[in-house]
Formats: structure tokens, C-alpha cells, sequence
């Protein structure tokens, strides 16, 4: 599935798409950066509540098809500037953690 029909199916409102044809090959859940960057795969999609500038530097040195923000969570409008810059693809929901990732898992069945 596309990021573009990921971000339809979930409600997820974009702060940077600079990529929605990007491939979703997977998910990744966590706040720890260090244990998001030795864990997570190259084309998972993040599910996270963190959203600082260290976020994109984790997204881009992993590869990421995308960053979710969690809860609300949204990023300054310099990081999303940087963000398109980078070419990393980064929503923002509502929904909690656990409810993004239980609905990831229904998709990805």
C-alpha cells in the first residue's frame, strides 16, 4: 500500500508529503530514538510522540516511509519545512499510539 492510501485509511492529516506514492513496507511503535533507530526497518511507517528535529534525523538515516504523530502531536513549522526539504513524509492524528497501531494491524492483514 502507498502512503497517500495509508494516510486516506487511517485519517491522518499531513504535515510534510513530499513522497505519498513512497511504499508502506511495514510499522514501527516507540518514543525511545536510539531503540527506533537500531529497530526499525527501512519503508516502516513510525508511530510516535515525539516530534523534534531528531525525529526527521531518525526517519532519514532508517529510511522511513513515514512519520505518524500521535495524540495531536504536531511539528514547529521549521521542522515541517525541514521536513519537506528532506523528503520525509510526516501525519499527524488524533488517535493514540495503541489505537494507530491496532489499526495498522487490521490494514495490514
Amino acid at each position: 500500500m502507498k502512503i497517500r492510501e495509508l494516510a486516506e485509511k487511517m485519517d491522518l492529516a499531513p504535515l510534510s508529503l513530499p513522497d505519498g506514492d513512497r511504499e508502506v513496507e511495514g510499522f514501527y511503535a516507540g518514543d525511545l530514538l536510539s531503540w527506533v533507530m537500531g529497530r526499525a526497518n527501512a519503508g516502516n511507517v513510525w508511530f510516535t510522540i515525539m516530534s523534534n528535529v531528531n525525529v526527521l534525523a531518525v526517519a532519514s538515516l532508517v529510511d522511513l516511509s513515514a512519520v505518524v504523530l500521535a495524540e495531536g502531536v504536531t511539528l514547529s513549522d521549521k521542522d515541517a519545512a525541514s521536513a519537506l526539504e528532506k523528503g520525509i513524509n510526516v501525519f499527524t492524528s488524533e488517535k493514540s499510539t495503541f489505537e494507530l497501531c491496532a489499526l495498522a494491524g487490521e490494514l495490514a492483514k
